[in-house]
């Protein structure tokens, strides 16, 4: 499934500048793209217009070819999934109980969808089996982070939006997510500070820069010293990793 935007732009209120200035965004089915920027870029904002948490002024977003605004919020919710970076912090809930929750919108009034087998595959591949009876409160901020990428993957969705996935998590699990995500045959959106990361898990790369859409294609073709220098303000060099053959970037 094809997620697509068009001179999206968004602003918090008329008097506040473009959070989003006509970015052209393209999401090929199946493929897994890293959004990138620094702070501020735009990242988040454009992840939200693409689930419909926010609407863009101008523009358009394409789900499957088809404007987004005209899909129910349960039909976009059965086919993306999303993880932002924020929770509620009142979560009283079991992790169990929260990982369901991603069967909510497969719910009818004669069903109530239950965790099956494959998705006790995931929970095992996130290492969350021993925490599944744990109060999600009285985790720490890794494992709660990889709670609700459990509670999004388990939801089936065609198209995985996670913002900044990474944070909060050690390096064996920043691996692990990202791997998982590879295998999983669907289109995944990510932001990602990492670039290396991104270099490594991802397909595409789109660059943004003050709320404008930079540049989108392969790590290797898009993320030059250039590129790098002009978006992030450091100077790189680059290589390749010696083990994945992927790009590898050194900063100073």
């Amino acid at each position: 499934m094809k997620l697509q935007t068009k001179k999206l732009c968004w602003q918090a209120n008329a008097n506040t500048p473009w959070i989003l200035d006509k970015v052209d965004f393209n999401a090929k089915e199946g493929h897994c793209i890293g959004l990138l920027g620094p702070n501020g870029s735009g990242k988040t904002s454009l992840i939200r217009c693409l689930f419909r948490s926010i609407q863009g002024t101008r523009g358009q977003v394409f789900l499957d070819g088809r404007d987004i605004s005209r899909y129910s919020r349960q039909e976009v919710a059965k086919k993306v999934a999303v993880v932002m970076q924020e929770y509620p912090p009142d979560f009283h809930l079991s992790v169990d109980e929260i990982i369901q929750l991603g069967r909510l919108p497969h719910d009818t009034f004669f069903s109530k969808p239950a965790l099956t087998e494959d998705d006790d595959v995931i929970l095992q591949r996130l290492e969350l089996d021993s925490l599944r009876y744990r109060a999600f409160n009285t985790l720490s901020g890794g494992e709660k982070q990889r709670v609700m990428i459990a509670r999004a993957l388990v939801q089936k969705a065609e198209i995985l939006l996670l913002d900044e996935p990474t944070n909060h998590l050690d390096i064996a699990h920043q691996l692990s997510v990202l791997k998982l995500t590879r295998t999983l045959g669907i289109t995944v959106i990510s932001s990602l500070h990492d670039l290396n990361l991104a270099s490594q898990f991802c397909d595409e790369v789109a660059v943004m820069k003050q709320g404008k859409m930079l540049t989108q294609g392969p790590p290797k073709e898009v993320l030059s010293e250039t590129l790098i220098h002009d978006v992030f303000s450091v100077k790189s060099t680059a290589d390749t990793h010696p083990q994945t053959g992927s790009l590898r970037l050194s900063f100073y």
